[in-house]
């Protein structure tokens, strides 16, 4: 991974972390993004130290306000002009229904519309890239999926799982769009299921709501850098130099819902998005 630049969201614990810091301990140069800085800081601090490296920087970004990824956007661009990898990590649950500064619910506003808004914002660094990849990190959730296209932000009939598991199938429908739209180019675009992870994603960052939970479970989920392998993989295998619209499962093409299969979904969830984030290609 020596000479490339490789983006990583949600890098401030968990899956994200440990993907950010394998990547520069394989000598890449790795902008971690994080909505908080502090945490942010902490994060890099511990990365630097476990990966050895210190081409490690920190990258302020709010997936939950479009005016923040814009942001984020625009000074990335200033600090590089090529971008080889973007993973697509962070993710957010909610046990009640929240809503992002744009009035997205939250799930489906972070997990989905912010990586959408900021993908297309960074395709002409990537396609500067020698081979430029697109890893979107979704999860097994998505199979029992659906898009609730008569109320897609769920104000009505808020359920966890039912709005975890529509943004993680709207990560799949958006990688497979994606990879249509970029045949012919450089440019890679796949998914993933991390496994399930012990991470603090579901704890209430306010209250510890969860934690006790988090923690009796995480006696039988995978650590944070197992999780991270396949990312790691797609990030710097020849394997899958060619790969694309594909999802990924221990570090193996695996099987996807019908749902994830439909290319008509696909397209109308792109179109939604695009009106959603105000994007025009």
């Amino acid at each position: 991974m020596n000479e490339k630049t490789v983006v990583v969201t949600g890098a401030n614990s968990g899956v994200g972390l440990a993907t950010a810091t394998e990547l520069a301990r394989r000598g890449a140069t790795v902008v971690m993004v994080c909505r908080s800085p502090e945490r942010g800081e902490q994060a890099l601090k511990e990365a630097r130290q476990r990966s050895g490296s210190d081409k490690l920087e920190l990258m302020r970004c709010d997936l939950g306000s479009l005016e923040s990824i814009r942001t984020f956007a625009r000074e990335f661009q200033a600090r590089h002009s090529a971008l080889d990898v973007l993973i697509n990590n962070a993710g957010v649950i909610t046990t009640k229904r929240e809503t992002t500064r744009d009035g997205f619910e939250s799930q489906l506003g972070v997990n989905h519309l912010g990586h959408f808004l900021l993908t297309n914002l960074l395709l002409e660094q990537l396609r500067r890239a020698p081979q430029g990849r697109i890893i979107n990190v979704s999860s097994g959730a998505h199979k029992t999926g659906a898009i609730h296209w008569e109320d897609p932000h769920l104000t009505q009939g808020f359920g966890v799982w039912k709005a975890y598991s529509q943004s993680k199938l709207a990560n799949i429908l958006f990688t497979k769009a994606l990879a249509e739209r970029l045949r012919g180019t450089a440019i890679t675009a796949n998914s993933l299921h991390p496994g399930a992870v012990g991470t603090s994603l579901g704890v209430d960052r306010q209250t510890g709501f969860g934690k006790p939970i988090m923690k009796f479970l995480g006696l039988f989920f995978l650590t944070p850098e197992q999780g991270a392998e396949t990312s790691v993989y797609l990030a710097a295998s020849d394997e899958v130099t060619s790969v694309s619209g594909e999802y990924f499962y221990k570090k193996k093409r695996a099987p996807v819902s019908k749902r994830a299969q439909d290319r008509e979904l696909a397209e109308r969830l792109w179109t939604w998005s695009e009106k959603q984030v105000g994007w025009a290609a």
